[in-house]
């Protein structure tokens, strides 16, 4: 989990709405972002609207799985970033569900935001 000096504050995910540019994932995550001038640290937050999935849990879960993945990419980011990933409807499916020999969602989604993120340098 990131600390939370890292992660965007509400009025902050206002105005990254508002004003932001994005980047587009290939797989149904959005980078929506601003360079903020008062910002020494990237801080960076993770969206899992209710159009993903109603239940608060399995949303909690893409959320923190996000959280996970980005720490070891948090220094690779311009100090003076903030963004929100947003996570899209098949997310669930995507990035959520428990690994087997086939399929491992935590390095499916570890690949999406290395891509985002060498999109923005």
């Amino acid at each position: 989990m990131l600390k939370k000096k890292n992660r965007v504050d509400r009025k902050t995910i206002d105005k990254i709405f508002k004003e932001g540019r994005f980047i587009n994932g290939e797989n149904n995550l959005v980078f929506k972002f601003i360079f903020n001038k008062n910002s020494r640290i990237p801080t960076v937050s993770f969206v899992a609207p209710k159009g993903v999935c109603k239940s608060a849990v399995k949303r909690n879960i893409l959320r923190r799985r996000g959280y996970a993945v980005l720490e070891k990419y948090l220094k690779d980011l311009p100090n003076d970033i903030s963004g929100v990933f947003i996570f899209g409807k098949k997310s669930l499916e995507l990035f959520a569900g428990r690994k087997h020999k086939n399929y491992n969602p935590n390095t499916h989604l570890e690949y999406e935001i290395k891509n985002i993120l060498s999109k923005i340098n």
